[in-house]
C-alpha cells in the first residue's frame, strides 16, 4: 500500500501486531530503514543444492523433482495460441489453462516484462477449475505481432511462467532443514505479493514451526530473484530427515500459492 511512512499506518500496523501477540509482544515499533540495510535485501550465499530454483529452461520432462502433483499434469496441457485474421492492428492472444492463484498476474506482468501492451482483454472460467483467456495485443510500436519467432518466443515464455512461477525446495542448512521458494521479480522491481502469507499458512496448517525467516533478493545472468528462507523446527509428525516428509511439506506449499 506504501503508506508505511505515515504515522497512522504505523500505529495501525503496530495495534494489529498488539493485538496478535497479546501479553507476549514486550514492545512493537516501525521505523524507516536507513541505506544500511541495504546490504540485506541481497543474498550472499545459498546452500547446495538451491540452484535448481534458478533454472531458466525446465521442460515438461524435467521439472524439479521436489513439489510435483497431479495438478502440474493439468498445468502442462495448457494451450496458448496466436490469431492475426481477427484485427486489423491487434494479435488475439488465446490462453486456455487451468486456474490457479496469481494466473492473471502471471500473465500480466509476463506481458509488461516483453513490452506488449493490451488493448483489450475477456476472462472466463468454467465448472471445471479451467479459464478461458482472449487478449487483443500489440507491440509498443502498435504494430501486430506477426513474426514466427517472436510469437513462439512469446507462447514458451508464457507457458514457462504459468507452470514455474513458484520454485519451491527443501535442502539441507549445515545441520538444519530450510524450506526456500523463489519467484522471478518484475522488470520494475516488483515482488509477487502474499508469498510470505501463504507459506506461513501452509507451514501452520501442517503444524510446522517456524525458527527463522529471511527474505531476500538473488540475481542470474536471466534475471532477478526473490527468494524466501524458513529455518524449520523438528516436527513428529513431518520428520525433516525423511524423504517423503519432505516432499508433503514442499507439496503442501505449493499447493497453497498456486490456490490448488
Amino acid at each position: 500500500m506504501e503508506l508505511l511512512h505515515t504515522k497512522k499506518r504505523q500505529d495501525e500496523t503496530c495495534e494489529r501486531l498488539n493485538a496478535v501477540l497479546g501479553e507476549s509482544c514486550i514492545n512493537c515499533e516501525l521505523q524507516l530503514a536507513g541505506a544500511e540495510y541495504e546490504s540485506f535485501q541481497h543474498i550472499s550465499s545459498l546452500p547446495p543444492g538451491a540452484e535448481e530454483l534458478f533454472c531458466s529452461d525446465l521442460s515438461d520432462t524435467d521439472l524439479c523433482p521436489q513439489g510435483l502433483s497431479l495438478d502440474l499434469k493439468k498445468v502442462k496441457s495448457a494451450n496458448i495460441s496466436m490469431d492475426n485474421s481477427l484485427s486489423p492492428a491487434h494479435t488475439l492472444l488465446q490462453i486456455h489453462c487451468i486456474d490457479q492463484k496469481g494466473l492473471i498476474y502471471d500473465i500480466l506482468r509476463t506481458l509488461k516484462d516483453c513490452n506488449i501492451q493490451i488493448a483489450y482483454g475477456r476472462f472466463l472460467s468454467d465448472m471445471k477449475g479451467y479459464r478461458e483467456i482472449d487478449l487483443f495485443i500489440q507491440q509498443t510500436d502498435g504494430k501486430k505481432i506477426v513474426d514466427p519467432e517472436k510469437q513462439n518466443g512469446l507462447c514458451s515464455r508464457l507457458r514457462m511462467e504459468m507452470l514455474h512461477p513458484l520454485r519451491v525446495i527443501i535442502v539441507n542448512r549445515g545441520p538444519d532443514t530450510e524450506l526456500l521458494v523463489a519467484n522471478p521479480v518484475e522488470l520494475s522491481g516488483k515482488g509477487r505479493p502474499r508469498v510470505f502469507y501463504d507459506m506461513t499458512v501452509a507451514l501452520k496448517l501442517l503444524g510446522i514451526c517456524i525458527f527463522s525467516a529471511e527474505i531476500g533478493r538473488h540475481s542470474t545472468q536471466e534475471r532477478q530473484w526473490e527468494v524466501y528462507r524458513f529455518l524449520l523446527d523438528e516436527s513428529p509428525n513431518f520428520p525433516l530427515s525423511n524423504n517423503r516428509a519432505r516432499n508433503q511439506i514442499v507439496d503442501k506449499v505449493r499447493r497453497t500459492l498456486m490456490g490448488w
